[in-house]
């Protein structure tokens, strides 16, 4: 840890009495200024804090990036001595004063997280080899789409500063994470203890410190960057060439999971120039014997994408590296990069189901609840045949709408495109046939389905041969609307 024991419980005491947390600063800077501390616009907190009380100094040091006298900052952290918080790297020495030495944030009302200075933070200071993340967008990302059951175990691949571990405490009995950086595992720890959890902490390269263990939920937001495999930074860098991280994962999924176990992780993944992105993604999961279903959130052109990884660590004006990155993606017809979220389950089936589609337009949060809802669907449509899914009754979505294009001739509008378009979820769209529109517009919940064709047929004065082919027609039909949650069973 980066403090003792002790340490961590006077830090903690601290940052309780001085109610330094999201609702405390919230609560003392109020809306406006709180709404300029996300843009990284400070001046009216730097305002609302000018008689540096302990919240004030506090803000002011690990929000606001100030530097501030030695004996306010050791006033804050009291009980915390001001030469353990040196010697830890909680605080350092600049100018006349102290400033922050890590990123100590505050999260939710309830915990901290601890990480590096994030480089923004300090302009023309090189990033350690093994910096520590804090709470970015991605670890949001996984954040949101991971399913939450309670489990025995659990697992988090790459730990940094311990987010997702973090999260993973709250619904699982016993807490695993691995980092392959020394100093990760440090801040995760003290992140750890600050917040009264005890994970086992492991160091080694992804899943090489738990080989041959199973778990019933693994995370993990990998270094993913895709690259020629050069390493330079490890929260960023895996040393595997392309997209291999995505693939090794999916690879060493069945060996990690118990029976129904689930594994969530973050990918990119490239898109070649002839190649259909999604058919290679799919490749990933050929011979797992598991469940998968990958969601496409964006896509990037190779020069925004280098762009954005040589910002993140303050290379942006390197052009040999650069032009290094960008040469190896024309090398290998690279034409886009893909990033989103792979989720796969250990089903036990002999046929398991792999979606991998493009899902970029808005999603109703919280995504792990959609994909938990998915699973469950794929589990009741593998219990039914044909007969089943004739049998059971069907309820419409809530929030559906129906839009239509049409076109003027001379006997009036004619109908050319259907579309059947969810508002809530996952909002997917769907182009449909006079037949589905007629099954999903009479999906209330009363009839089964099998009635529902009956009553089309009679009014539609069909024949009951061809009522028996529009029954077998109509399975596969309902399937995939229950998978997209378009109808919904009624088990009631």
């Amino acid at each position: 840890m980066l403090l003792s024991p002790a340490g961590v419980d006077a830090l903690r005491t601290a940052l309780t009495l001085a109610r330094f947390t999201a609702n405390g600063i919230a609560d003392r800077l109020g809306p406006q200024a709180t709404g300029a501390v996300a843009r990284n616009d400070y001046r009216a907190a730097l305002r609302a804090t000018e008689d540096r009380d302990r919240l004030a100094t506090l803000i002011r040091v690990f929000i606001c990036d100030q530097t501030e006298p030695e004996a306010a900052v050791a006033a804050a952290l009291a009980p915390l001595a001001v030469d353990e918080a040196l010697a830890g790297g909680i605080v350092e020495r600049h100018g006349d004063g102290l400033r922050a030495g890590v990123d100590l944030e505050p999260y939710g009302d309830e915990w901290w997280v601890l990480a590096d200075v994030p480089a923004s933070a300090r302009p023309g200071r090189p990033l350690h080899a093994e910096h520590v993340l804090g709470i970015g967008g991605a670890t949001q990302t996984l954040i949101s789409a991971t399913v939450r059951p309670t489990v025995d175990t659990a697992l988090d691949l790459g730990t940094g500063s311990g987010v997702q571990a973090l999260h993973l405490g709250t619904h699982a009995r016993r807490v695993t994470a691995t980092d392959v950086s020394e100093r990760a595992l440090r801040f995760a720890a003290t992140t750890a203890a600050l917040n009264g959890q005890d994970w086992e902490l492991l160091r080694g390269d992804m899943v090489a410190p738990v080989a041959g263990r199973r778990f019933d939920l693994v995370v993990s937001n990998p270094p993913f960057v895709v690259g020629p495999g050069t390493t330079t930074h490890v929260y960023r860098d895996s040393g595997r060439v392309g997209d291999a991280i995505g693939a090794e994962l999916a690879a060493a999924a069945p060996g990690l999971l118990t029976e129904g176990g689930t594994m969530q992780y973050l990918a990119n993944w490239v898109h070649v120039t002839g190649e259909d992105w999604a058919e290679r993604v799919t490749g990933w999961f050929a011979g797992t014997g598991l469940d998968a279903w990958v969601i496409q959130r964006e896509v990037a052109d190779p020069m925004a994408y280098v762009n954005l990884w040589l910002t993140d660590v303050g290379e942006s004006a390197d052009p040999q590296r650069m032009a290094a990155w960008l040469d190896w993606f024309d090398a290998h017809k690279v034409e886009a990069i893909g990033f989103g979220i792979v989720s796969l389950r250990r089903s036990g089936q002999d046929q398991p189901v792999v979606r991998v589609e493009d899902l970029r337009q808005r999603v109703e949060p919280p995504l792990g609840d959609r994909i938990g809802e998915w699973f469950a669907r794929q589990d009741w449509l593998r219990a039914r045949d044909t007969e089943g899914l004739l049998a059971a009754r069907y309820r419409a979505a809530d929030g559906l709408q129906l839009r239509q294009e049409a076109t003027m001739g001379d006997d009036g509008w004619a109908v050319d495109r259907q579309v059947l378009a969810m508002l809530r979820g996952l909002r997917w769209s769907e182009e449909i046939d006079p037949l589905v529109l007629a099954l999903v517009g009479g999906a209330d919940g009363r009839l089964a389905l099998r009635d529902q064709l009956a009553l089309l047929a009679a009014a539609h004065d069909v024949a009951p041969d061809e009522l028996a082919e529009a029954a077998e027609a109509a399975g596969p039909i309902v399937a995939h609307l229950v998978e997209r949650g378009i109808v919904e069973p009624v088990t009631d």
